[in-house]
C-alpha cells in the first residue's frame, strides 16, 4: 500500500470516529432533554373531559383511570391494551365491587402498541363524538403516547394525567441502571416515532412500522 493510500485511510478513519462521535454527543444531549420533558407531576387534576383513556403496560394505569372515572373526571373511560391478564382480572375484580353502572360506562380494546394505542382510541372517539380526553399513561410514555394520540386526533384536546410507578426513579435517574435503560429505550421509541411521523407528513402513503410498548 502506497502512503498516499495509507494517508487516505487515516483521514477516512479519523472523519467516521469523529462523525460517530459527534452523533454519539448529539444523541446523549438529546437525551437528556427528553429525560427532562417527562412530566413528574399531574398538572391537571381537575379538568372534567369528556373521556378518560388509560393505555395498559404498567403498574398503576388502570387503577388510575377508574379512579378518576369515579371521581367524575370524565363520562366514559377507555382501556386500550386490555388484552393483559393481570389488568382484566384488576379491572373485573373492581367492577363486582360496584353496585352502580360503572361497567356501562367503560369500554376496552385491544392494541398490542403505541400506534395501535392511538389508532382505536381515535376511532372510539369518534364514535362517540368526543372532542377531549384524559389521557393516564406513565410518566416515561407519556411524551411518546401525546406524539401518537396528537398525530391521530389532531382537534382532540388531551390532558395528561401520568402515572409513577414506584420501579421508576425520574429524580437522577442516570443513576440507576434499570430507570436509565428504560429512558434510553424510551427515547429511541419516541425518535422513531417522531422521525417516522415527519416522514408521513412529507408521503402520506408511507408505510408505517410497528414500534413496540
Amino acid at each position: 500500500m502506497s502512503h498516499r493510500s495509507r494517508s487516505r485511510d487515516r483521514r477516512s478513519g479519523r472523519f467516521i470516529l469523529t462523525s460517530l462521535l459527534v452523533l454519539l454527543a448529539v444523541w446523549t444531549g438529546g437525551l437528556f432533554l427528553f429525560a427532562d420533558s417527562i412530566p413528574d407531576t399531574v398538572e391537571d387534576a381537575e379538568t372534567h373531559t369528556d373521556a378518560i383513556v388509560v393505555l395498559t403496560g404498567g403498574s398503576g394505569r388502570l387503577r388510575a383511570g377508574i379512579d378518576l372515572l369515579l371521581a367524575d373526571r370524565g363520562d366514559r373511560l377507555f382501556v386500550s391494551g386490555v388484552y393483559r391478564g393481570v389488568e382484566v382480572t384488576q379491572l373485573l375484580a373492581v367492577l363486582k365491587q360496584r353496585t352502580d353502572d360503572i361497567e356501562d360506562r367503560i369500554s376496552i380494546g385491544n392494541a398490542v402498541d403505541t400506534i395501535e394505542n392511538a389508532i382505536e382510541t381515535a376511532a372510539w372517539m369518534k364514535e362517540n363524538g368526543f372532542t377531549s380526553m384524559r389521557l393516564v399513561t406513565a410518566a416515561y410514555h407519556m411524551p411518546r403516547s401525546l406524539l401518537e394520540m396528537h398525530d391521530m386526533m389532531p382537534e382532540v384536546k388531551i390532558v395528561p394525567h401520568p402515572v409513577f410507578p414506584d420501579h421508576v426513579k425520574q429524580d437522577e435517574w442516570w443513576a440507576w441502571p434499570g430507570t436509565a435503560a428504560l429512558t434510553a429505550s424510551e427515547y429511541n421509541k419516541f425518535l422513531i416515532a417522531w422521525l417516522r411521523l415527519r416522514i408521513k407528513d412529507f408521503d402520506p402513503d408511507a408505510a408505517e412500522p410497528a414500534v413496540g410498548r
